[in-house]
């Protein structure tokens, strides 16, 4: 993934695909850097205002565990194979 600054605040999106090619669940990762507090990230996944704050810390064993265990289901699926450019919101 590519960066565009080392402070503020970045979001990182993508969808799940839909069987008939329709929008699916939205995937969202904000990394704020200026927070006073010690959660820098948050991930959301669908709509609303479900959000998990994380710490450095526990979003590295949250991505340590989700990939071993996505890496079990088999070979990702072909739209996960693609650039995520972060934007400003």
């Amino acid at each position: 993934m590519t960066q565009t600054s080392t402070s503020g605040r970045r979001f990182y999106r993508l969808r799940t695909p839909t069987p008939d090619g329709g929008r699916g669940t939205a995937v969202s990762v904000r990394v704020d850097t200026d927070r006073p507090d010690p959660y820098p990230l948050y991930v959301a996944i669908g709509s609303g205002r479900r959000r998990v704050y994380l710490t450095p810390g526990e979003a590295w064993a949250l991505w340590r565990c989700l990939s071993e265990a996505v890496a079990s289901l088999g070979d990702p699926p072909d739209h996960i194979r693609t650039t995520i450019h972060p934007t400003g919101r």
